[in-house]
C-alpha cells in the first residue's frame, strides 16, 4: 500500500539536465527525511543527496553544485535535479525515505522506490 514511485530517467547527453521525482503514496503519517542513491553495475548503492523535513541538504562530493535535491511536503515528493551530467554519472537511482506508518504502529521504516535508470552518454 505504501509505496515510493520514481520517474524522470532516461538518456541525456553529456552536459545535460534531467529531472527526477518520488511520490510516496499510501497511508503515510509522516515523512522525516527523503534522499537519493545511485548504483551502477558492479558498484555499491550510493548516497547522492537527502533532504530533510525541515529543508536541510546533504550531497555527495561527486554531486555537489550539479546536482539540488528539493521536496514538496504537500504532495510528499522529492526531486533531483540533476545538471552537468556526466557518463560518471550513469546509474539506477532510487529514492528513499524513513516514513511514520500507521499500520506498522506509527513506527518509522525505510522505504524504497523502484528506481529509474538515468544513462548520461553522447
Amino acid at each position: 500500500q505504501v509505496q515510493l514511485v520514481e520517474s524522470g530517467g532516461g538518456l541525456v547527453q553529456p552536459g545535460g539536465s534531467l529531472r527526477l521525482s518520488c511520490a510516496a503514496s499510501g497511508s503515510i503519517f509522516s515523512i522525516n527525511v527523503m534522499g537519493w542513491y545511485r548504483q551502477a553495475p558492479g558498484k555499491e548503492r550510493e548516497l547522492v543527496a537527502t533532504i530533510t523535513s525541515g529543508g536541510s541538504t546533504v550531497y555527495a562530493d561527486s554531486v555537489q553544485g550539479r546536482f539540488t535535491i528539493s521536496r514538496d511536503n504537500a504532495k510528499n515528493t522529492v526531486y533531483l535535479q540533476m545538471n552537468s551530467l556526466k557518463p560518471e554519472d550513469t546509474a539506477v537511482y532510487y529514492c528513499n525515505t524513513r516514513a511514520s506508518i500507521p499500520a506498522m504502529g506509527y513506527r518509522y521504516l525505510e522505504l524504497w522506490g523502484q528506481g529509474t535508470l538515468v544513462t548520461v552518454s553522447s
